[in-house]
């Protein structure tokens, strides 16, 4: 049976923390499809929770229940289509309440299962509040992980970070430095690089993607006397990536191989830890970067920022990066529809 083409299926975008500005984003996306080339979407989300949020921002947008996303790419450009994701409690802008985390997850829930019947093309996820979900119940210590789960994956996936003509994807994430250095291993770098290399053409259509590695130590421990980690642990993950045929420059000085020039060798950079990696996507754009969960057998992208309660339900949130994580799904969608060369 052939997969139906991601032009007749909409992407799934989720709720994401209701008290937070995924829903400001949401309607922002949706205003902007035409001027931006946003892909048809399709939220699991409360409709009167969007419908009452467009409505105290002073924004005209119609929502639009359906029944099934089949139903919401004809919509799009008229109407922003919502499934009903049916919230326990009502909605105050930034106060999350762990009576709606049901409703957080069942969103979730939803959109995976619709792009693995083949009803969605791919899942975005608006970004949640994870002491709230915590208080709910939920037992994963975030998005990835649940993804991850809800997928039967037995290997844990990799985070990349994208933005303009970076990408980044860091070996070590959420824990402390001092913590990063110990985690860090020669099979956790050689796991990152095979997974970013095959969703690098998976993905992205790119056919033969180069990775650069960065050092750990400044100027990549220069020969030892500045720590042995490039000697002992990264090198060693090289040499095996090298061996199964992907093309991969390293360890390099972390200090010179983000600049522009630099950037143009390579199609993605392993970092060894979370900041090595987020602070250069950021500098080099800010607004617009995404964050994408590879090694699922779906697509997740996902706005590379949080919930913002501070300003949700204000009108002031930027939705560029979300717009940016829903052209990536998108595209990414398109790539994996291709057929393989060899």
């Amino acid at each position: 049976m052939t997969a139906a083409l991601p032009d007749s299926l909409p992407l799934a975008l989720t709720m994401g923390e209701p008290a937070g500005v995924g829903g400001d984003i949401t309607l922002k996306a949706w205003a902007a499809r035409h001027e931006a080339a946003v892909p048809p979407f399709v939220v699991l989300d409360d409709p009167d929770r969007l419908s009452a949020l467009a409505a105290r921002l002073g924004m005209a947008v119609p929502v639009r229940e359906v029944a099934s996303p089949g139903e919401a790419v004809d919509l799009f450009a008229q109407a922003l289509p919502v499934l009903p994701v049916r919230l326990g409690n009502p909605v105050v802008a930034g106060a999350p309440d762990p009576a709606n985390g049901a409703a957080v997850i069942a969103s979730i829930d939803r959109a995976v299962a619709l792009v693995q019947a083949g009803q969605a093309a791919a899942v975005v996820t608006n970004p949640i509040q994870k002491s709230s979900l915590y208080a709910a119940g939920f037992r994963h210590p975030g998005h990835t992980e649940y993804l991850a789960h809800l997928a039967g994956l037995t290997e844990e996936p990799i985070m990349m970070l994208a933005a303009a003509d970076l990408r980044v994807v860091p070996v070590t994430i959420h824990v402390s430095v001092r913590d990063a250095v110990d985690l860090l291993t020669t099979d956790a770098i050689i796991h990152a690089g095979r997974i970013t290399a095959a969703a690098l053409v998976r993905d992205f259509g790119i056919e033969r993607p180069r990775l650069a590695v960065a050092g750990l130590n400044p100027h990549a421990g220069e020969g030892g006397a500045m720590g042995r980690e490039e000697i002992d642990v990264i090198a060693p993950a090289i040499a095996v990536l090298r061996a199964d045929g992907i093309d991969v420059s390293g360890p390099r000085p972390p200090d010179t191989m983000f600049h522009a020039a630099a950037r143009r060798g390579y199609d993605a950079a392993l970092c060894m830890y979370h900041d090595q990696a987020l602070i250069p996507v950021k500098t080099v754009d800010f607004d617009s970067g995404v964050n994408i969960t590879l090694g699922l057998p779906f697509v997740r992208t996902s706005p590379d920022h949080g919930t913002a309660l501070d300003i949700a339900g204000t009108g002031a949130a930027n939705a560029t990066s979300l717009i940016a994580a829903l052209k990536t799904a998108d595209g990414m969608a398109r790539n994996r529809q291709k057929p393989a060369t060899h």
